[in-house]
This record gives C-alpha cells, structure tokens and sequence, in this order.
C-alpha cells in the first residue's frame, strides 16, 4: 500500500517554515482588510461644517442688515441763480373777470329841489334824471315817458310844465345823454324813476339817491 503524501498548507496568517513549499514563488498575501471609521466621527465632521457655514451666514447677513440701515446725509439745499431773462421783468397780469356788457340805456336819479313855473301852483315833487343812450340806435325822451315810484310804492305820473327845470323832448344818438326833473303831483319821498322807450318799449328803472 503506498503511502499518499498530502501537502498541508499553514494557518491563514502565518508565515510557512522555511523551506515549506507554500506559497509558490511570487505570490504575495492578501492585504488586511481597512478599519471602519466610527459613525461618531462623521457627526462631529458634519458638526463641525454646520456650525461654520451658519457662522458665515449670520456674518452675511450682519453686514447686509448694517448697510441697508445707513441712512444717506441730506444734501444742502442748493439756491436757484437768479435768472437773467426775468430779473426785473414785470410780473404777467392776472387774469381778470370778464367784463359786464354795458345797458343799452342807462338812467340815473337823485333827489332835487321843486323849482315851479307859473303852472306849477301846489305841491310837487321834483327828481332829477340822466338818460344815456349807449345803444347803436336813436332813443326818444319825452317827460311823459318817465314814472316816479314812491317810498309807499304809490307810482305818480309825470307833471308836465309844473317844473322849470323839467327834462326836454328830444331824439338822443348812440353815446348821447340828457338830464333834466321829472315832477309829480303831491309831497311824498320818491325811491325809484321808471324810464321806458317810446311809451310800449323796454323799461330802465334806476333807484332814486
């Protein structure tokens, strides 16, 4: 019975005896496999950068806070240079009202003294009267044209003849004016003198002075 020599290998790790034919020429062992890093390190790792990157955040935001908070200085009003063109100039005029179209006949009364004709025998009550003729036309005036209105709101008719200054009859051209009194019957206190044209025409009343 022949005897079956088997090669026995040495313990993983351990290097063979020498002259041990294990391992073959130019094998090399396996290197040791690396030691595990500890999870505790990775968090402090972590740690450690969060705490930097929140330390350069609130730095940033520090320097963005103070810069927006700096108000700007005022700057000093600047004084405007009188200008040349205007200096002395005359200030432009005000705009003003439009003004009122004058009446095409004025009149105008105020109280006045009874001077009486030979025909003025009684009482009487005299005004004195202007009429302006501002129309484009010609006017008649005629003492029978004119009514005296007194305090008491009587209205007394134009006495003719009575008054020596009685008003005239005449024809008044456009920018013509006449005066003369107008006289009442009786002692009263005359407050208004209506004026119309021609009898049946447009009436002008003006408030006696």
């Amino acid at each position: 019975m022949s005897e079956v020599v088997m090669s026995q290998q040495p313990p993983y790790g351990q290097q063979p005896p020498p002259g041990y034919g294990y391992p073959p020429p130019g094998y090399a062992p396996p290197p040791p496999p690396a030691p595990r890093k500890s999870p505790v390190g990775k968090v402090i790792g972590f740690s450690c950068l969060g705490i930097v990157g929140l330390v350069v955040v609130l730095v940033i935001a520090g320097l963005l806070i103070g810069s927006g908070n700096e108000k700007p200085a005022p700057k000093a009003p600047v004084a405007a240079a009188p200008s040349e063109k205007n200096e002395g100039a005359p200030a432009a005029p005000s705009a003003k009202a439009p003004e009122k179209k004058a009446a095409a006949i004025t009149v105008t009364a105020q109280k006045t003294e009874f001077k009486p004709t030979i025909m003025g025998d009684g009482d009487y009550t005299s005004v004195s009267v202007t009429v302006t003729n501002n129309s484009k036309k010609t006017i008649s005036v005629n003492p029978l044209y004119f009514a005296i209105t007194d305090t008491a709101g009587t209205k007394h008719a134009a006495e003719l003849m009575a008054d020596e200054n009685q008003i005239d009859t005449v024809e008044l051209a456009p920018g013509e004016n006449v005066t003369g009194s107008v006289t009442g019957k009786g002692k009263w206190t005359a407050k208004s003198v209506t004026y119309t044209d021609g009898l049946i025409g447009d009436s002008v009343r003006a408030d006696v002075s």
